[in-house]
């Protein structure tokens, strides 16, 4: 159960309950005696699992069951249960009911404390009025919070953000989506499977931007196939909404919206039902406390042991330090840093490679899940020239026995990014039908600095979509 302050000290304190903030405290006090709690002021669990990852690839899933069942000869398949989808959706979220995670943290010796935590000084906490001290360690792990861009009447119209789009309660029929990046990708194609008519507004040319060019232009035309409009160089100017009124999460905020955006061809009006205002998310550290410890607003910097500079007693992990903003990220940074304040406590040397965060720097991988998939580790073909490699690619569309198996439509394209000077894998994006779970294979190759020489005699299965690999390293040999 929750607990009722029965101490003010801790040996850690972690602020924030999510993934992340778990992560490090269960490592930091696995196999001692150690004391731990963690303080939030939401759910336990956090945005991941009640309002991201979770419940998104809950609405994103039965969409591409779907599409795969309509690729198969012999396979009759008329459409989704809306209600039924939506119903999944709310088992994975439990109702925003975290009583389980309290349970897991409570059985791992984590005491839970409602309310917002914030930095009262060196090794202070302050929640609720009262102050907890820690005896080793405090960790911030309160990830971020979604922006909405400054376009006059947009606030006042209250769109729906990333929490309402993925814990939406009815389909809006007319859809604004602002932005092009992960959300706003992945949002514009649940919404559309749901039978919303969507547009999507990019400022810029391209979707995806940081991804490899024809990951965006692969899912750009997979969102236009869906009956999605996709409008680049466009951003919104204005918006009326007259009548907006605070529903709820995931409710239509009240009547339509009159939207003027700004275009290649000048200035156009739309009418939508809803808008959802993806255009990115920024380090939750309004609340946090900072200056109490002579710190900046904004992302906390940390070290490869996830330490605030100049402190050995505060770290920062996930979303919150800037660095990867994705959940399995800051899980790693979690484990990391609960390792890192466990051998501190033991008086242990920091010099094993596990004490050190290395994966996010150059070797992060991601999945999109849209339709189609975008599976990519690593440095794109531009940030490894960016960054001073001499590098060599392999291009090449996926056609292979495992993959004309999948599925009669199976459209795919799969590159490498190679050092030619040490010869292994600095990057690789894979597009096509569910390629995240082709990904780890290539992760794998490139953590592990794996040479080419080497991936030769890893044979693929035969006849598994994964053959694409021989197909790439006999391009290269070619």
């Amino acid at each position: 159960m929750t607990t009722e302050y029965e101490t003010t000290d801790y040996d850690v304190i972690v602020l924030g309950a999510g993934p992340a903030g778990e992560n490090a405290a269960a490592y930091a006090i696995a196999g001692s005696d150690r004391t731990a709690a963690i303080v939030e002021r939401e759910l336990v669990g956090g945005e991941c699992s009640y309002w991201a990852c979770m419940p998104s690839k809950a609405l994103l899933r039965p969409g591409h069951v779907l599409a795969n069942a309509r690729a198969m000869d012999g396979i009759t398949a008329s459409g989704l249960d809306v209600d039924a989808v939506l119903r999944r959706r709310d088992s994975f979220v439990h109702d925003h009911d975290d009583a389980s995670q309290v349970r897991w943290a409570n059985d791992n010796r984590i005491d839970v404390i409602r309310g917002t935590g914030r930095l009262a000084g060196e090794r202070l906490v302050e929640v609720g009025g009262r102050t907890l001290r820690a005896g080793l360690a405090v960790v911030l792990a309160t990830g971020t919070t979604a922006n909405v861009p400054d376009v006059p009447g947009l606030r006042a119209a209250l769109p729906w953000i990333s929490r309402d789009a993925t814990n939406l309660h009815e389909v809006p029929d007319r859809v604004l989506i602002i932005g092009g990046g992960v959300v706003a990708c992945e949002a514009a194609t649940w919404l559309a499977t749901l039978g919303a008519r969507v547009t999507v507004a990019v400022r810029g040319r391209a979707l995806l931007a940081a991804a490899e060019p024809f990951a965006g232009e692969r899912v750009a035309a997979g969102l236009e196939s869906a009956g999605v409009r996709v409008l680049f160089g466009t951003s919104p100017v204005r918006v009326d909404r007259p009548d907006a009124k605070d529903t709820g999460e995931g409710r239509i905020h009240g009547g339509p919206a009159t939207v003027v955006l700004d275009g290649p061809a000048g200035e156009s009006t739309i009418e939508v039902d809803e808008i959802v205002a993806a255009a990115g998310r920024a380090p939750a550290t309004a609340d946090l406390g900072l200056s109490a410890v002579g710190l900046p607003e904004g992302p906390v910097t940390v070290d490869d042991h996830l330490t605030v500079p100049g402190s050995d007693w505060l770290y920062a992990v996930g979303d919150v330090n800037g660095r990867v903003a994705l959940t399995h990220m800051g899980k790693y940074q979690a484990r990391v840093c609960g390792d890192v304040i466990a051998a501190r406590a033991k008086g242990r040397t920091l010099t094993d490679a596990r004490y050190a965060a290395s994966a996010d720097h150059q070797q992060v991988p991601q999945v999109v899940f849209t339709a189609p998939e975008v599976a990519s580790v690593g440095l794109t073909e531009a940030a490894a020239r960016d960054a001073g490699y001499n590098v060599e690619t392999v291009e090449l569309d996926i056609a292979v026995a495992g993959s004309a198996l999948a599925r009669n439509d199976f459209d795919g394209r799969a590159k490498l990014v190679i050092d030619r000077a040490a010869d292994t894998v600095l990057g690789a994006t894979f597009v096509g039908p569910d390629m995240g779970e082709q990904l780890h294979a290539a992760t794998i190759a490139v953590v592990g600095r794996v040479p080419m020489a080497t991936l030769w005699h890893a044979v693929p299965a035969y006849p598994a979509v994964s053959e694409f690999w021989l197909r790439l390293l006999e391009a290269r040999r070619a």
